[in-house]
């Protein structure tokens, strides 16, 4: 339990104290928007270190170097945790945004942050909004913002049984920009919290960067279900895990 109370404690002090630090950014933001966008991109990762310091996590880290670092990327990631968040956007070595749930708009502070570093907010209720939100996407991978999605659409609580089918439209921006598709596989980021919730637990999660997928390159038959591709590359990777673990 202490390790959720150490967690929680400093989210909150941190959001709260961020306040003014943010104000900065804004200002800065107006006078060098580059600088501000990075300033502001590493501290929300210090912070998401700090947590991870906190929960115990170790992380093992496989493929980074597949990332290209001078072009904007479609990071497509399986989702099982609220921490791979936390995990995946410690890592990410430009400026990022995650596409989330509408709900998460509603959030104070925390909100204002995501908002701040182009986080997307996707009501997969209202189509007319939903399109919107993927124009957006798009125009951030063309001004050199990679955007990061989970293709199974809410996290899934039995990984252990596979996949939730990916959503073939969640690489719409992808197809639409060229841009390259990185492939995440996470395995482990369960055992952090959500298997035995309300404790956090030490553990061990492994992370690896796919080789990255243009869909340009792809045969027809793959790019016409390049959803079901992505994820058949994130389950490889999953299954060379069960050997690192067992």
């Amino acid at each position: 339990m202490i390790r959720l109370i150490l967690v929680s404690l400093f989210l909150i002090i941190f959001l709260i104290l961020s306040i003014p630090i943010m104000l900065v950014e804004r200002v800065i933001k107006k006078f060098n928007k580059p600088a501000a966008d990075i300033s502001s991109l590493r501290i929300v990762q210090w912070a998401f270190k700090v947590i991870l310091v906190f929960t115990g996590t170790k992380l093992t880290i496989i493929g980074e170097d597949r990332i290209p670092k001078d072009q904007a990327v479609l990071y497509v990631p399986n989702h099982q945790s609220y921490f791979d968040i936390v995990i995946t956007y410690s890592r990410c070595p430009g400026l990022t945004g995650y596409v989330s749930k509408d709900f998460m708009e509603r959030v104070p502070l925390l909100s204002n942050w995501m908002k701040h570093l182009y986080c997307l907010f996707l009501d997969r209720s209202d189509m007319k909004a939903g399109l919107k939100t993927i124009l957006t996407g798009i125009d951030y991978i063309k001004n050199g913002i990679s955007i990061c999605i989970f293709p199974e659409g809410t996290r899934n609580p039995h990984p252990e049984d596979g996949l939730l089918p990916f959503k073939e439209g969640s690489l719409k921006m992808a197809e639409k920009t060229g841009c390259p598709i990185i492939p995440v596989a996470i395995s482990g980021s369960q055992d952090i919290w959500e298997k035995h919730m309300p404790f956090m637990r030490k553990c061990k999660v492994i992370v690896e960067y796919g080789e990255p997928i243009y869909l340009n390159q792809l045969d027809k038959e793959h790019r016409k279900f390049s959803g079901a591709y992505t994820q058949s590359k994130i389950e490889e990777m999953m299954k060379r895990h069960e050997s690192m673990t067992a």
